[in-house]
């Protein structure tokens, strides 16, 4: 395996692991909660997305983002953050998520944009 696949699939499981445990916390603290959600009575978070999804949307991520320039590549960190926080309103909507009545989606923005940051530092960290 080459050096540049090695970091995509230890920053994907790193980003899995990552939220994973975000969306453990934010449950237990009561902030979301995921109505539907596969394996119900074992997991109170969405795994579907924390498994699958996420890691997927990283790995694309992490593919696209590697071709670009640092500007380009913190433009396309916000369109992500942007499109989550959508993602989630549209979520909401299906029943599928649902916010605690002080959470504001400017919150999922943000926690995307820095998530993705720290992913892509996780990525060079890898890469070296």
């Amino acid at each position: 395996m080459d050096d540049d696949l090695k970091a995509i699939v230890l920053a994907v499981l790193f980003a899995s692991f990552i939220g994973t445990y975000m969306d453990l916390l934010f449950v237990g603290c009561n902030l979301y909660t995921f109505p539907v959600r596969p394996l119900a009575s074992v997991f109170s978070v969405n795994i579907a997305f924390t498994l699958f999804l996420l890691p997927l949307v990283t790995a694309v991520f992490l593919r696209i983002a590697r071709k670009l320039h640092p500007f380009s590549r913190f433009i396309l960190i916000v369109f992500i953050g942007l499109l989550a926080g959508v993602g989630e309103q549209l979520a909401e909507t299906f029943g599928w998520f649902i916010h605690s009545r002080s959470w504001h989606h400017s919150y999922s923005i943000f926690g995307y944009i820095v998530f993705l940051l720290i992913i892509w530092r996780v990525y060079r960290l890898f890469l070296k």
